[in-house]
């Protein structure tokens, strides 16, 4: 699968989260808000940050 920007404000990308939450073990939006920066400006990509933690955390 292409490697995706979901933070646009910030230009993180969801390998950029996946690793973060595989790595940190983070469970929520705000976790990774703080180590990627992810969802810290705008927070249009919360919603999508938090499909992908529903996905790793399963």
């Amino acid at each position: 699968m292409e490697d995706q920007i979901i933070c646009t404000c910030n230009e993180i990308y969801r390998s950029e989260i996946v690793k973060a939450i595989k790595e940190k073990g983070l469970k929520t939006v705000e976790e990774i808000g703080e180590e990627t920066s992810a969802g810290t400006v705008c927070g249009m990509c919360i919603d999508d940050i938090q499909e992908i933690l529903d996905n790793e955390n399963n």
